[in-house]
């Protein structure tokens, strides 16, 4: 389902050098495989996912999802290309704050070639227990129902992956099972692949495969055996 191989990616500093964040061999996650990716604040983890799913693109190297190099498609290709097979949790959520949470759904629905639809959206806010809220905006729920409302809108479109970026890390703690069972088990359900990057161990003791991005990444290792740089993002 998703292979990245040769993966190395850098940001540009203000002064004009170059900050490496990723440089990643291979890593590889199955068809329907639900896995949690663990790596401190800072470590890359974010800059990983927006390279997967395609909002950046790596310096060099290949990510390959469901048979498909997506860097070889252009911008507007890989939007459509997000939009059709990938689902995202982003850890700020990027809610539309004029939109309902039943909208929000929707919106995600907008851009695939397929019919909206309505009685997923809601069954969706159902099962993360918003269904009193479908008509709410953003401005007027908890910072919990937001989160809930962003894990809604990445399942919309039955992805064939899923990324999710620290999705608890915003939720009460009465409620952070409740999110993580939601995105499992519907993932299970409609045979999605799973990455989820955190820091939290309380996340992460729930799944049977758990990686740390140091490991795969040989940035943080070099970081480690010479001086001290500045933190990745």
């Amino acid at each position: 389902m998703l292979d990245v191989a040769d993966l190395k990616k850098a940001f540009v500093e203000p002064g004009g050098g170059h900050l490496p964040v990723l440089d990643i061999p291979r890593f590889q996650l199955a068809a329907a495989e639900q896995m949690v990716l663990m790596g401190s604040s800072g470590g890359g983890k974010t800059t990983l996912l927006h390279v997967i799913s395609g909002i950046s693109r790596p310096d060099s190297g290949r990510v390959t999802i469901d048979g498909l190099e997506i860097g070889r498609l252009s911008e507007s290709g890989r939007d459509q290309f997000r939009a059709e097979k990938i689902g995202y949790v982003f850890q700020t959520f990027n809610l539309l704050p004029g939109f309902t949470a039943l909208e929000n759904v929707l919106l995600g629905m907008t851009f695939r070639r397929e019919k909206v639809d309505r009685t997923w959206a809601k069954e969706l806010l159902r099962r993360v227990g918003l269904e009193h809220r479908l008509q709410h905006r953003p401005p007027a729920m908890s910072v919990g129902e937001q989160q809930r409302v962003a894990v809604a809108r990445a399942l919309a479109n039955r992805p064939r992956l899923l990324l999710a970026d620290e999705p608890t890390a915003n939720v009460d703690p009465a409620n952070q099972q409740h999110v993580v069972d939601l995105i499992r088990n519907t993932c299970r359900d409609e045979q999605i692949a799973l990455l989820v990057v955190t820091h939290a161990p309380e996340v992460a003791c729930q799944f049977e495969r758990v990686d740390r991005l140091e490991d795969i990444n040989l940035v943080v290792q070099n970081r480690r055996k010479g001086p001290a740089s500045g933190g990745l993002r």
